[in-house]
């Protein structure tokens, strides 16, 4: 199916709909450039963020404001917990999509509350396949929002992330009647939690701007790909897949030094945080040999042999090639100091540095 009509008459269930990609995907299905879902079911537990959002969409004065505005109506919200399973089947029993961005995501938090993280990161996208598999709901495909940490994890986050995909993937073999599919991206540039923002906020108190290692690097993306990542691996992803984005990395000192620009402000080393990497990977040395580019995208193949492609995981064909000759790090190549600029300019980032 084409991407841009993946959500035609769909009911979509978005999980962690407050979120910054959840919030941002919502707007995104509302503007009907992957299709005109049939109604969004936004799922949350923040009662507070959930009434932010009704507000949001009800914002007019930019074009995309006016399309979401004029089709807030399909919008249906539903507060409850992913690690509930009634309130799981609740919202999957009405949903032909499912695109779980439900988590815990900041790593020292995870650090302090790691059975909090294992009941959102793993035990939520386990209550969905359990419900899909024990009541027969006709959801078409699940979306599982994975991320770099992912990758040979060090850290609470990264490991019950890289548990979600184990069990995401396998859900394709318990519940074949639902494509289980996986996007895993890096650092999404300007989203809540991410480190933009809080340069941002540094820089509007006058400094200091503090980075936790001077050698520390990061894949950068923007939102805007977040989502249509999650809307082309729902559309085209294989059972199993991992679509992994192409993008470029920097380094963390960059990014702060582009933020700054020309202004008094000094950059302080703060140290690492608990469970923090130096550098992040996107695909590992172990998952290269499932690895083949398909346009802008990695696509890691799934490790299980019931899920294996009758034409060949790494062979090129008319669906990939071979993508990989070393790992993906973010350590690898990362941008020029004047590239990480060009990039932060172009999506308004510095501007917005410059208005605080």
């Amino acid at each position: 199916m084409e991407p841009t009509q993946m959500f035609e008459g769909k009911r979509v269930l978005v999980t962690g709909a407050t979120g910054s990609l959840g919030t941002r995907f919502v707007r995104h299905l509302l503007t009907g450039a992957a299709g005109r879902p049939q109604e969004v079911i936004a799922f949350s537990r923040d009662e507070a963020k959930q009434h932010t959002m009704r507000l949001d969409l009800e914002r007019r004065g930019t074009p995309e404001d006016e399309l979401v505005h004029q089709h807030r109506h399909l919008v249906r919200f539903h507060l409850g917990d992913i690690g509930d399973f009634d309130a799981v089947c609740r919202v999957v029993r009405r949903a032909d999509v499912v695109v779980n961005a439900a988590a815990m995501k900041q790593v020292p938090t995870c650090e302090r509350f790691p059975s909090e993280a294992v009941r959102t990161n793993v035990l939520g996208p386990e209550q969905m396949v359990r419900a899909i598999r024990r009541h027969d709901y006709p959801v078409e495909v699940v979306v599982g929002i994975s991320t770099d940490k992912a990758c040979k994890p060090v850290n609470v986050l990264g490991m019950t992330k890289a548990l979600q995909e184990r069990l995401l993937v396998q859900a394709n073999v318990e519940a074949p009647g639902t494509r289980f599919v996986i996007a895993r991206y890096g650092n999404v540039m300007g989203s809540r939690g991410s480190v933009i923002p809080l340069f941002v906020e540094q820089i509007r108190r006058g400094g200091p701007v503090t980075v936790t290692a001077p050698g520390m690097t990061r894949f950068m993306m923007t939102l805007d790909q977040a989502v249509q990542t999650v809307v082309d691996v729902a559309a085209t992803g294989r059972p199993g897949e991992t679509y992994v984005p192409i993008v470029p990395s920097a380094f963390v000192t960059d990014v702060a030094a582009a933020l700054i620009g020309d202004r008094p402000i000094r950059t302080v080393i703060s140290g690492i945080r608990p469970g923090e990497k130096v550098h992040e990977i996107l695909v590992a040395d172990e998952e290269r040999s499932r690895t083949v580019r398909r346009g802008q995208y990695l696509v890691i193949r799934p490790m299980l042999p019931e899920l294996a492609d009758e034409r060949g995981d790494v062979a090129p064909d008319a669906h990939g090639a071979p993508g990989l000759s070393s790992e993906l790090s973010s350590g690898t190549a990362p941008l020029a100091p004047a590239d990480v600029a060009a990039l932060l300019r172009a999506h308004g980032l510095i501007d917005a540095a410059a208005m605080s």
